[in-house]
């Protein structure tokens, strides 16, 4: 029988932030707790004849996890995006980012060379005055 339980928890490295790592197992329960994007892996057009023309390019492999606003996890992610995020007389990290992702049944997949690319600087609170979640979005090379 085929488990399908989700993630068990995930250990994000990041090059000048967080060298040794963390692991982030405080996952939203209000949205997806990790998500990644289909990609794009090959590019079609239609010749002058009609014949169909292929061709690859690269694309970024997009994670988005998302914790528990005030977690540690959360502030974990806060230091990693300010770290990384320009501002006026702010210097930038510029971590490369390497993410593993641990699964119930022990399987994982690492993603790597990657970058935050986006997250919730400030909380954010829902109509019934519930902290909404935190999501964190990267952008990764590859997948090993």
């Amino acid at each position: 029988m085929a488990n399908i339980s989700g993630i068990q928890q995930i250990t994000i490295k990041a090059s000048k932030t967080f060298p040794s790592g963390f692991s982030i197992s405080q996952f939203a329960d209000d949205t997806d707790p990790i998500n990644s994007d289909s990609i794009e892996v090959q590019t079609t057009a239609m010749g002058a004849n009609g014949d169909l023309i292929v061709w690859n390019s690269p694309k970024g492999i997009p994670a988005t996890v998302a914790v528990v606003p005030n977690s540690t996890d959360d502030n974990n992610l806060q230091v990693l995006l300010n770290a990384n995020r320009k501002s006026k007389g702010r210097r930038v990290a510029n971590d490369v980012i390497t993410m593993t992702i641990t699964y119930a049944d022990d399987s994982t997949a690492t993603l790597t060379n990657g970058a935050i690319t986006g997250g919730i600087v400030v909380n954010s609170s829902s109509s019934d005055n519930r902290l909404k979640s935190k999501p964190y979005s990267f952008m990764f090379e590859d997948k090993n």
